[in-house]
């Protein structure tokens, strides 16, 4: 059983792992009761500062279904939002199948994988849909009433099992989440904010972005660089999450944008379209309008053409800037579009109608 644990621990994310036990940890105990239901408690480990760490419940739950009970012991983990992490034993118990026998080391694995899921075939389901009465085979109704098919279904669960990765399931994923984030709602300091967001945790960071960022997009004095930080990490979704929502004046001084346009360069293209867009809501400043002009051919046609938008929205474009699109004009794939934008602009400056004036010559 030990073994079966071990193992399972070295599976952890680096999430879950944190909630493994520290003799510098202390507790914060919460009585919940949900509706009619019974209390119980809820624990929140701190660490030796007193900020929040993980939160988790021991657990103890009779298994009934083919008119004999088990009982189950254990402990499930949740991260500060509720979100599930993992699970543990007490002391010397053994997790069980129908017919008495004990789980074995990948049917131990394979709970924590089918805990993990935040959708499950369990949400879908009543227990009496799932398997015939009174037994742990499954049902043949179960595939319809979830549109999966049998195989898939049996691939969800452990077999002789079946009730308790049910009802493991409900308990990871029902009431106790919504009580951890209320609670979590009512310890809300900067402090905590500031470490959600450097977290490189995706859920505290899009929970404590929509805490410091408004309706539209301001972001609270004093947490402009977790957002920058947040943008330069290495998770796109939060990245690109941060970059739609802050408001265009995020991007106003001009160390901002020199540093948003080196972010473009180190970034996936999925994340560089992102940059490009929000830049087309910004009045960029001279000396990015430049860097834009000068490396406006470098990229694909989509590219090319955000960029080109970023330009075409300034009332005025410099001179160099008009300077250094007209010198890409030969490109062979691009130029026509350049071309195109330029001839939208007011071109103050001779050798920029004279490269114009040549290449409607050449393509005539």
């Amino acid at each position: 059983m030990r073994l079966c644990l071990l193992t399972l621990l070295c599976l952890l994310t680096a999430e879950a792992a944190a909630t493994l036990p520290s003799l510098k940890d202390t507790l914060r105990r919460y009585e919940i009761r949900e509706g009619d239901t019974a209390a119980y408690t809820l624990n929140l480990a701190l660490d030796r500062a007193g900020r929040p760490k993980y939160f988790f419940r021991n657990i103890f739950t009779p298994v009934c279904n083919t008119g004999e009970c088990r009982p189950v012991y254990i402990n499930l983990y949740w991260d500060l939002l509720g979100n599930y992490l993992r699970y543990d034993l007490p002391g010397d118990e053994v997790l069980t199948k129908t017919d008495h026998r004990d789980f074995k080391e990948e049917d131990y694995r394979k709970l924590q994988d089918i805990l993990a899921k935040e959708s499950s075939i369990f949400s879908e389901l009543k227990m009496e849909d799932l398997v015939v009465k009174g037994t742990e085979n499954i049902s043949d109704s179960a595939n319809v009433r979830t549109g999966a098919t049998l195989k898939t279904i049996r691939n969800e669960v452990i077999e002789g099992a079946v009730f308790t990765c049910y009802t493991l399931w409900h308990f990871a994923h029902g009431g106790t989440t919504e009580q951890i984030k209320n609670i979590t709602d009512s310890l809300e300091t900067p402090a905590m904010l500031h470490n959600f967001l450097r977290s490189g945790n995706h859920h505290y960071q899009y929970w404590a972005m929509d805490k410091v960022m408004d309706a539209d997009g301001k972001v609270q004095p004093g947490y402009e660089e977790d957002i920058a930080g947040v943008i330069r990490g290495k998770n796109i979704f939060t990245a690109r999450y941060a970059l739609q929502k802050v408001h265009p004046d995020y991007f106003e001084p001009s160390k901002r944008q020199d540093w948003l346009w080196t972010a473009y360069h180190k970034a996936s293209y999925p994340l560089q379209m992102t940059i490009l867009k929000k830049l087309s809501d910004i009045t960029v400043t001279d000396k990015l309008c430049n860097k834009i002009a000068a490396t406006i051919t470098e990229g694909n046609r989509e590219q090319l053409k955000a960029k080109l938008k970023i330009l075409s929205a300034r009332p005025k474009l410099p001179v160099k800037t008009q300077q250094l699109l007209a010198e890409q004009l030969s490109h062979p794939g691009m130029g026509e579009d350049i071309y195109q934008a330029l001839k939208q602009l007011k071109q103050a400056d001779a050798s920029v109608r004279q490269k114009i004036s040549a290449y409607e010559k050449k393509n005539e």
